[in-house]
C-alpha cells in the first residue's frame, strides 16, 4: 500500500513539475495594430531602454510581409527602432531594384515598402558586424550578427509565420537566427559553419552547403546565442503573426499563392514554445474550399522543419510544452 502511495505522489510531483514548465503561448485571433499592443501588454514584460524591432522588410515584390500599419502602433508603443540586416543572396533575376543584397538596394526597399515613414530603421551590418558566443558548437563556432545589435538592449522579435524553401516554416528561431545574422553569418549558417565569409554565387554550391539537418541545427545555435545576448542585457519577448502564410518566405521574390485563411497572432517568452504552438495550429487546420495546409505542411515536413524546434529544445533554449492563454474569451 505504501508503495502504491509513494508510486502516486511521485506521478502527481511529476505532473505539477511538468505543468510547472509549460510555457504560456497567448493567443489573439485578431490582427489588428491593437491586437499587437494587447498581446504585447499580456505578455507582462516591459520593453526597456533602447527597443529593437527585428522585423523581415520582406523582397521588394514579396507582398506577404508584416506591413508597417500593422506594427506601427506597437512600435510606438515601446519607442522602437526596425531592425533588420542585408541578405546573402541575390535574386538571380535581374531586379536589383527587389534585392536586399546590399544596404543601397536595401534602404530602397525599406523606404517602398513603407516602413521609413513610420520608424527609424537600422540595418545592423550596414557597416559592420560582431561575433557572440554560442553554447552548442557543433556546427558553428560563433554567431556573426550585425555590428549595431550592440546598440540595442531589448529586442521584440515580431516574427511573420509562414513557410521557407530551405528551413520548412519561418518563425521566431529563423528571425533570431538567419534575421539577425549579417550577411556572413547568414552564410556561415547556412553552410553550417564552411563558410565564414561570404564569397558570392558559391554559397549554394555542393562545397559550402551544410546537411540540412545541420544547417537547421546551426541555426537553433545562433537563435539561442541572440536570446543569450539579450538576455544579459534588458530582455527579449517573441511575436508570431499567423497572415498570408505562403509555403515561401518573405526573402522570396515571388512567392508562391497564400493558401491558408489568416489565423491570428500568438505571442511568448519562449519562442520553442511560441513556434510549436504555430506548427500545431497548422496540423490542426482542415481542408477546405478556402483554407488548405496540404502545401505549407508538406513544405515542412520535406524539409525536416520541426528538428530546429527540437534541437532549440535540446539546447535548453525553450521548451514544446506550453499552455495555450485565449485573449479572445
Amino acid at each position: 500500500m505504501k508503495k502504491i502511495m509513494i508510486s502516486m505522489l511521485l506521478a502527481i510531483a511529476t505532473m505539477a513539475a511538468s505543468a510547472q514548465q509549460a510555457a504560456k503561448v497567448y493567443l489573439t485571433r485578431e490582427i489588428t495594430p491593437e491586437a499587437l499592443v494587447k498581446i504585447y501588454k499580456a505578455l507582462g514584460v516591459e520593453a526597456k531602454g533602447r527597443v529593437a524591432v527585428k522585423v523581415s522588410t520582406g523582397e521588394g515584390s514579396n507582398p506577404n510581409y508584416l506591413k508597417p500599419e500593422l506594427i506601427k502602433d506597437l512600435v510606438l508603443e515601446v519607442d522602437g527602432t526596425i531592425v533588420e540586416c542585408n541578405t546573402a543572396y541575390g535574386s538571380g533575376a535581374g531586379n536589383e531594384q527587389d534585392e536586399r543584397n546590399t544596404s543601397a538596394n536595401h534602404w530602397k526597399v525599406i523606404e517602398r515598402h513603407g516602413f521609413l515613414k513610420y520608424f527609424p530603421v537600422d540595418i545592423m551590418d550596414e557597416y559592420d558586424e560582431i561575433r557572440i558566443p554560442v553554447k552548442d558548437r557543433s556546427h558553428i563556432k560563433y554567431d556573426i550578427v550585425g555590428g549595431h545589435m550592440a546598440n540595442y538592449d531589448f529586442m521584440i522579435a515580431l516574427n511573420h509565420f509562414k513557410g521557407h524553401p530551405m528551413g520548412g516554416y519561418g518563425g521566431a528561431l529563423k528571425n533570431l537566427s538567419i534575421g539577425c545574422a549579417s550577411q556572413n553569418g547568414k552564410a556561415y549558417i547556412h553552410s553550417s559553419g564552411k563558410m565564414e565569409k561570404l564569397e558570392m554565387g558559391k554559397l549554394w554550391t555542393p562545397e559550402f552547403v551544410g546537411n540540412q539537418d545541420g544547417f537547421l541545427e546551426s541555426m537553433a545555435a545562433a537563435a539561442q546565442a541572440v536570446v543569450n545576448y539579450f538576455n544579459k542585457k534588458q530582455g527579449i519577448i517573441y511575436i508570431n503573426v499567423m497572415n498570408n502564410m505562403s509555403i515561401d518566405c518573405d526573402c522570396v521574390d515571388h512567392p508562391a499563392p497564400v493558401k491558408l485563411e489568416d489565423y491570428g497572432i500568438l505571442a511568448s517568452t519562449d519562442p520553442v514554445a511560441l513556434d510549436q504552438a504555430c506548427i500545431d495550429i497548422i496540423n490542426q487546420q482542415k481542408v477546405t474550399t478556402t483554407n488548405d495546409p496540404t502545401d505549407l505542411l508538406s513544405r515542412i515536413d520535406k524539409q525536416h522543419g520541426t528538428h530546429t524546434i527540437d534541437h532549440a529544445e535540446k539546447l535548453g533554449l525553450g521548451s514544446k510544452r506550453y499552455k495555450l492563454v485565449n485573449l479572445d474569451k
